[in-house]
């Protein structure tokens, strides 16, 4: 799992799939990231141990089936500050995500109130309900082949399964989704050690925000090259940063 960022305050990780972020009782133990890296932590694996790590704790979350940039903070104090970057909208998060079709646009927005279905709590729905929040993404047309495009999204608040269900709704869902794909209602995935690496076609690759610390951005990125490769796409296609037009 790389480090591909670390300051005094925070580390992150290119967190592969089929990794679960979530609190250490809710998911399995074995696709559990905290738990890992708690247990990695305990048992004083070098990473750890070379940094004199005492503690580690994601700041944010990732779907399981969702890679990419994800932060962790290397301390219990930090973690407030840092928490409420994400819950202000400071931060700025930027996606890459494989579909199916290619739009007739290039560049659109959706903004919607949305909950858990009250027929399948797994999965998001448009809702009316009072337990329903407001959604606003934005989406730039990158490529297109083969019937399937790269997508480049931002989204700008932080609901679960925002992304998918967004594009989902614009009729463009994303490759390898089996919760709002229907193409790929069968898709299977075993957990982190299995092969596949990119079953889903959603990535988390660049995260900026002001650092709540020191007066500084701080701006993180993870490689796209073999996540395109993996869809089928140029491993040298540019994205652009989301605030260059």
């Amino acid at each position: 799992m790389p480090i591909i960022y670390e300051d005094r305050s925070v580390m992150a990780v290119d967190k592969p799939a089929g990794w679960v972020v979530s609190a250490e009782w809710q998911t399995n133990p074995e696709t559990n990231l905290q738990l890992f890296l708690q247990a990695s932590l305990f048992n004083g694996d070098f990473w750890a141990k070379s940094r004199n790590l005492k503690f580690i704790r994601f700041v944010h979350r990732l779907d399981s089936m969702t890679s990419g940039v994800l932060l962790l903070s290397k301390s219990n104090g930090a973690i407030g500050p840092l928490s409420r970057l994400f819950e202000t909208g400071a931060t700025l998060k930027e996606y890459l995500a494989i579909v199916d079709g290619i739009p007739n646009k290039s560049e659109w927005a959706i903004e919607m109130s949305m909950a858990k279905d009250p027929d399948n709590p797994k999965v998001m729905a448009m809702s009316r309900s009072p337990e329903a929040k407001e959604s606003y993404t934005e989406f730039r047309v990158l490529a297109s082949s083969d019937n399937r495009s790269v997508i480049h999204a931002r989204p700008f608040t932080g609901r679960t399964h925002q992304i998918r269900l967004h594009l989902a709704q614009s009729r463009f869902p994303i490759a390898g989704d089996n919760l709002y794909n229907p193409i790929h209602k069968s898709h299977k995935f075993s957990g982190p050690k299995k092969k596949t690496i990119y079953p889903l076609g959603l990535r988390a690759i660049r995260l900026s925000y002001p650092n709540p610390f020191e007066k500084k951005i701080v701006r993180i990125k993870a490689a796209t090259a073999g996540f395109l490769d993996s869809f089928g796409f140029p491993v040298d296609l540019q994205v652009p940063f989301w605030d260059a037009k």
